[in-house]
């Protein structure tokens, strides 16, 4: 629930007799504004007219003590509201330097002190960063060296770490500027105003769910925070309410999860919705949302929090390192079968199973499954998703709710009834053998580019020896080394080497068989060397050497290759039949093993 929203001018925002501080949750992401930011904000005060307006800031209400003072937990605006406390350090400096100050002037340097520390409370700095890579202690050494606030020790190179870098930089922006001033102090006093003119909407919410639905709508300049964030956020603060002293304690805790999950955001936030879709009978008395979706995600975790922290926590620190098992990130110890099998369900897109994953592995023991069980549900899992990621069916927007339901009832179950389940359950919503092959015998490249990459992988890696064996999947930077190769190429240019070839020199004829069969599978294959063969002709493609005289092209030793290297020329008949013998290839590979109705 919003409470309040209202534009103010910075001046309010740092009322001199307000006891209001903004209390930037501990471990939020540290300061990250740099040069361009920084002149960014302060060429825009300068050529602005009063009331310039920068922007947005969320805050949760905290509580109120003896002293009344107010802490606000500030949720977002904290690279905004660090960069202007910066540049008012900045110019309190400056102006604290000047000569022969009058009693208006100090009673004005008085009133900026005091916009960075408490008047009531003058150890109190108005603002309270995080604590990631010393960016509190690094502020409040800055406070104290402008002499705003005493007692405060540098720590170890704050001069080469970010908020220290910003403050000089302004200090410096400001030598400039006055450089050229007649009267030092009147232009000091003109930079001032224009700071403490220029206008906030400062918008207070109830709670994380609201600042993050908040977010969600906002368009604010910067990083907004994530759900994951205001997550974290949360439950440190419980945890630090219940248990005072502790939150460096729980913040390590809490890493092991996001060590875990890892840096991509999207796994991130998958997980912690897959959590409560997975778990979702277990969880019905504390939340009684059908699904967890993005846009509630806040809202769940709340309730979750509040209810017991500690256990929450517990759960994820276990769960999540199921979850790195189940994405490939960490292997399952001493299972290298089962580990392989679950990196081809990542390969193949088969995400929405990980819901499934999460609750067989976290209740294996419970649900009497052995490792070899737990194998041939992946295996499964991974023809179910080379089905229904070449054929869409079931549509994506069915997954999730089949998932849970898949889960659900294989709680009742025991061993081998949980697996004849869960075949049984999605055989059931899957694709014919029919949709399947006609799905196959398309335009599969153009269709779905991972599955046809997976498909063509898969293939060959059946036929691998220990003598032949390749890695695929292996990258050079973020791009495969083994990539898909059109056979008869696939760009609008047709050589004429192919038009004569496929369709006898007829330029029109050749255009209708790009159209129709250049992204079939019968015209595709594996190689490491695509941009070598490109729009070679069939022959150059076979023979290719590369500058050691190594076999880059058909010759290659690879299985989807030998009969390619064999043939005397490609035509449409044979692309035709190549795609017949490898639709039933793959339709053999990945059967479904369930039973249909």
């Amino acid at each position: 629930m919003i409470k309040s929203v209202y534009n103010y001018p910075v001046s309010t925002l740092l009322d001199i007799e307000s006891g209001v501080i903004y209390a930037i949750p501990r471990y939020q992401r540290e300061y990250t504004w740099s040069r361009a930011q920084w002149d960014a904000l302060f060429d825009d005060l300068l050529d602005n007219e009063g009331n310039y307006f920068l922007g947005s800031i969320i805050c949760i209400n905290q509580s109120q003590d003896a002293l009344s003072v107010q802490s606000l937990e500030l949720v977002d605006g904290q690279q905004r509201m660090t960069t202007l406390s910066l540049l008012l350090a900045a110019i309190y400096q400056s102006y604290s330097t000047q000569p022969n100050l009058g009693m208006e002037q100090q009673i004005e340097l008085y009133n900026l002190k005091h916009k960075l520390v408490l008047k009531k409370k003058p150890d109190q700095p108005r603002l309270i960063p995080q604590v990631q890579n010393h960016n509190q202690q690094d502020y409040f050494a800055i406070l104290g060296q402008v002499g705003v606030l005493s007692d405060v020790e540098t720590v170890a190179n704050a001069g080469n770490r970010r908020v220290f870098k910003a403050f000089r930089h302004f200090l410096s922006r400001i030598e400039l500027y006055l450089d050229n001033a007649a009267d030092p102090i009147a232009t000091l006093q003109a930079l001032l105003e224009k700071v403490n003119t220029a206008t906030l909407v400062k918008i207070e919410v109830a709670g994380h769910s609201d600042a993050y639905t908040l977010f969600e709508s906002l368009n604010n300049r910067g990083v907004p925070l994530t759900a994951i964030d205001l997550i974290k956020n949360k439950l440190l603060a419980v945890l630090e309410s219940k248990d005072p002293g502790s939150i460096d304690k729980h913040y390590n805790r809490w890493k092991k999860v996001i060590d875990a999950l890892g840096d991509d955001y999207a796994v991130q936030e998958r997980f912690f919705r897959q959590y409560y879709n997975a778990f979702k009978p277990d969880l019905k008395d504390i939340v009684s949302v059908p699904v967890a979706t993005k846009s509630n995600l806040m809202h769940v975790y709340e309730k979750l929090i509040a209810h017991d922290a500690e256990s929450f926590l517990q759960a994820m620190i276990r769960l999540s390192d199921h979850y790195a098992q189940i994405v490939g990130y960490r292997v399952v110890p001493d299972q290298p079968k089962l580990s392989s099998l679950l990196l081809s369900l990542d390969r193949i897109q088969g995400a929405a199973a990980y819901l499934l994953l999460m609750v067989l592995f976290e209740r294996r023991e419970e649900l009497e499954l052995s490792h070899e069980q737990l194998e041939q549900v992946v295996k499964f899992l991974i023809a179910f998703f080379v089905r229904r990621n070449t054929t869409d069916l079931p549509p994506t927007r069915d997954l999730t709710r089949i998932f849970m339901d898949v889960t659900e009832k294989a709680l009742a179950l025991r061993g081998q009834a949980v697996v004849s389940h869960i075949q049984q359950r999605l055989t059931a919503d899957s694709a014919s053998d029919e949709q399947f092959e006609k799905s196959l015998k398309g335009p599969i490249y153009e269709d779905n580019k991972a599955v046809c990459r997976f498909v063509l992988c898969a293939l060959e890696e059946a036929r691998m020896t220990r003598e032949t064996q390749v890695d695929l999947w292996a990258l050079k930077g973020k791009q495969y080394v083994w990539t898909i190769e059109h056979i008869f190429p696939q760009g609008d240019n047709i050589p004429d080497s192919w038009v004569k070839m496929i369709a006898d020199g007829d330029a029109a004829l050749a255009e209708q068989c790009r159209q129709t069969y250049a992204h079939c599978l019968g015209n595709l294959t594996i190689s490491g060397y695509n941009s070598a063969l490109g729009n070679k002709s069939f022959a150059e493609k076979q023979s290719r050497l590369d500058s050691q005289g190594r076999e880059v092209g058909y010759n290659n030793g690879l299985y989807l290759n030998q009969t390619l290297a064999t043939e005397s020329s490609w035509t449409v008949d044979k692309l035709k039949a190549r795609t017949d013998l490898l639709v039933a290839e793959v339709m053999a590979k990945f059967p479904l093993f369930g039973i249909r109705d």
